[in-house]
């Protein structure tokens, strides 16, 4: 199967020149490229969170596959949705999905289901391949979307994961993609992202788990962000770094209803 792009000409340019137009102005060529675990990059349309999200690639190595975990805003599909077998098309490339690892980590748990249809039309995956593209789309993906976990969903979906690229002899990146708070004031977002943001760096997954749904931080992603940081501590990551943090306001000048965007590294 191949997925068409769902919001092409919507959360970024829908041509080949334009789209690499847009992603090269985010891009720092001269910034020392790090070998990580995991990351957390934003999805929000480029032209609010693409300066966040690039910072985040433009600094770190490639890998030859992205596990990417994504929130299911559509609703569509399982709990936890897997793409096994395929590709994905933006309009600067084509991305295959790495059948291989995918099938592992499915074999891995019960808890996933191999479901293609809550990645249809799901934005929150497709909007971090044009800053993969920017470096190559040789490299594959392996697409995974949550729409409801518990905890211990979340730490027997790392596990799957952990085993298997600790099963593969090519590196891999788990990429959560997440926005942080959601339309609160400016002073609002900071306050409570940062809440988030300090289990993030201190590796704690139950903790991140825990203060979002305490706090009730509208932070959409929180369960993908969730099981990189798992899966990254049981792959031996101990330190991670935020790369940039922003908010919608400083692009819209709206203070008063903004979105939060963290990008961070996991090492």
């Amino acid at each position: 199967m191949k997925r068409s792009p769902a919001v092409a000409g919507q959360f970024y340019h829908g041509t080949n020149a334009r789209l690499k137009e847009q992603v090269e102005q985010y891009m720092r060529r001269d910034t020392p490229k790090e070998t990580v675990v995991g990351i957390m990059s934003p999805h929000a349309g480029l032209i609010y969170s693409g300066h966040v999200a690039g910072e985040v690639f433009s600094s770190i190595k490639m890998p030859q596959t992205f596990i990417m975990l994504g929130p299911n805003h559509t609703g569509l599909g399982q709990a936890i949705s897997l793409m096994d077998a395929g590709e994905w098309e933006i309009p600067t490339g084509l991305f295959k999905i790495d059948s291989r690892l995918a099938s592992k980590i499915a074999l891995n748990s019960d808890r996933i289901s191999r479901d293609a249809q809550a990645h249809i039309f799901e934005h929150s995956l497709e909007v971090q391949l044009p800053f993969i593209g920017y470096f190559s789309t040789e490299i594959k993906i392996v697409p995974i979307a949550l729409l409801s976990a518990s905890y211990e969903d979340c730490l027997d979906l790392a596990r799957a994961i952990a085993e298997a690229v600790r099963s593969v002899d090519y590196p891999v990146v788990i990429l959560a993609s997440s926005d942080m708070s959601h339309y609160v004031t400016e002073k609002q977002a900071r306050r409570m992202d940062t809440m988030a943001i300090e289990k993030i760096l201190a590796l704690d997954p139950a903790g991140l788990y825990e203060t979002v749904r305490r706090e009730r931080i509208s932070m959409c992603g929180y369960l993908p962000a969730t099981v990189m940081l798992a899966a990254s501590k049981l792959l031996g990551a101990d330190s991670a770094r935020m790369i940039k943090y922003a908010t919608s306001g400083e692009v819209s000048g709206d203070f008063d209803s903004v979105v939060g965007y963290a990008g961070i590294v996991v090492k």
